[in-house]
């Protein structure tokens, strides 16, 4: 949206209608509407802290980083899931917005989404390098070499933040709660296709489940909402070809990335400078 177009959006005011819910006092969510100041450049992240300053200081929702980096302030905005610090009000062109917690989550309270179920299905798709020679893993001695095409094969889908917003899009997971979901999918194809990792067997008999890969029927919708473009739709679906692969040994199986040798040269530590302002030892 360019300037121009940001001045011609001539408001002041926004109404805000955030669901509450407080299972101590409350049978069911509702929606409550607040009116706040509207300034160009606002995030819905900005108005809801407005709120919690200034109207109601028992608004509970989760926020952290502020620049779409931690996942933490997943939510459905307008009807579909986003993060709130990435969101401009500008580009929603809606005086009105309609705030929920994230859908497919139970509610804890107002817009904090319960995430347990997403990380227990992440968990279970063991996400992390499991090699033969796992003392090294725990306590390394040296780098796994690993090629920048190596690296490439699995780098864009290890940029999730685990936030939700592909599980809350899904509609798969809306209809089967045992369904493990983009996340724990696409993560399990990340280390799948990690070259210092030796144990994809381990994590195929996870996903080549009833309620695994194969309810995937590539709606699409999660890739669409991801914030970081991790696209866990097309990690799916390269994960169902490592199944069928495997299933008709159509694939070799793969050494672990080597140890990287050690150094030719080592090179000798420089010496430290002194502080130019003399520390007080009082």
């Amino acid at each position: 949206m360019t300037t121009q177009k940001r001045r011609e959006w001539g408001i002041e005011k926004l109404c805000f209608r955030v669901q509450r819910y407080d299972p101590d006092r409350d049978r069911a969510p509702y929606l409550e509407k607040f009116i706040i100041p509207f300034h160009h450049g606002m995030t819905v992240l900005d108005g809801l802290l407005y709120i919690k300053e200034n109207i109601d200081s028992t608004l509970t929702f989760r926020a952290s980083c502020r620049m779409s980096i931690c996942g933490s302030c997943g939510m459905l905005i307008n009807g579909l899931p986003r993060l709130a610090c990435h969101t401009p009000i500008e580009e929603l062109r809606k005086e009105t917005l309609e705030i929920r917690s994230l859908p497919n989550f139970p509610v804890i309270k107002d817009l904090v989404a319960d995430l347990v179920p997403l990380f227990e299905k992440h968990s279970s798709i063991k996400p992390y390098i499991m090699r033969p020679d796992n003392e090294e893993v725990e306590t390394p001695t040296a780098e796994f070499l690993q090629s920048p095409k190596e690296l490439e094969d699995y780098l864009q889908f290890a940029y999730c933040t685990k936030c939700g917003i592909c599980m809350a899009a899904c509609p798969t997971v809306a209809t089967d709660r045992l369904f493990l979901g983009p996340e724990p999918l696409a993560q399990a194809y990340r280390y799948c296709a990690d070259n210092r990792d030796a144990n994809t067997g381990e994590r195929i008999k996870e996903v080549d489940s009833p309620h695994g890969v194969w309810l995937c029927h590539l709606a699409g919708a999660c890739s669409q909402a991801c914030p970081k473009g991790v696209d866990p739709a097309l990690a799916v679906q390269l994960l169902k070809r490592t199944v069928v692969s495997r299933s008709l040994g159509l694939s070799r199986e793969r050494k672990p990335a080597p140890l990287a040798p050690p150094p030719a040269e080592i090179k000798p530590k420089l010496p430290v400078p002194e502080f130019t302002a003399k520390q007080s030892k009082t």
